[in-house]
């Protein structure tokens, strides 16, 4: 799995954060290979779900937005079991630890806002092991080179990405993708 997610995100780097249904259908329509779904609850994630893999691209439900559902482990094996997405999002290094364990792709996000948190990111990720991380705001590409440098999970550019420089700059400075809401660079 996570070959193929990993995979799927080289062949376009460009992620489509997805934030309510009228964007999933243009995310879905778009070139995009990924979507993260930031927005979801008990009655829509399954069929939003498997509306995106019947279109052949990689699904991932942001954990700490899904609506409805815990955010403890048996809510992550119903996510598993039922909703059966490529993987999850979170910031809690707990339900990364879990999705690894029942065999979830993982993708942990981190917020920077100083020196402190980079280096909290830098030892919370070596602790926790996600498949991939995500770094917000991904325009800084100083602090994603730092980032990418120091540890060997690829990163994710996540956050403030409102343009197609924003989205070079992030993969120059190491990034593996780019997630953005904005839905006019999902088509690049």
């Amino acid at each position: 799995m996570k070959e193929s997610v990993i995979g799927k995100i080289e062949e376009n780097p460009i992620i489509a954060a997805v934030r309510n249904d009228n964007e999933l259908d243009t995310a879905i329509k778009s070139p995009v290979t990924t979507i993260f779904l930031l927005h979801a609850d008990i009655f829509n994630i399954k069929s939003n779900v498997e509306k995106i893999k019947d279109n052949g691209k990689i699904v991932m439900v942001h954990m700490d937005l899904l609506e409805g559902l815990g955010r403890d482990q048996r809510a992550m094996d119903y996510i598993r079991q039922y909703i059966q997405p490529h993987g999850i999002i979170t910031t809690k290094s707990s339900n990364i630890k879990y999705a690894k364990e029942i065999g979830l792709f993982s993708i942990q996000r981190f917020f920077l806002v100083d020196s402190q948190s980079f280096e909290l990111t830098i030892k919370t990720a070596h602790s926790s092991q996600p498949d991939m991380i995500e770094i917000m705001p991904g325009i800084v590409p100083t602090v994603l080179n730092r980032i990418c440098s120091r540890i060997k999970i690829p990163v994710i550019a996540g956050g403030l990405i409102e343009t197609k420089d924003d989205i070079m700059e992030a993969l120059k400075s190491g990034a593996q993708g780019a997630s953005t809401g904005k839905i006019d660079l999902w088509a690049l």
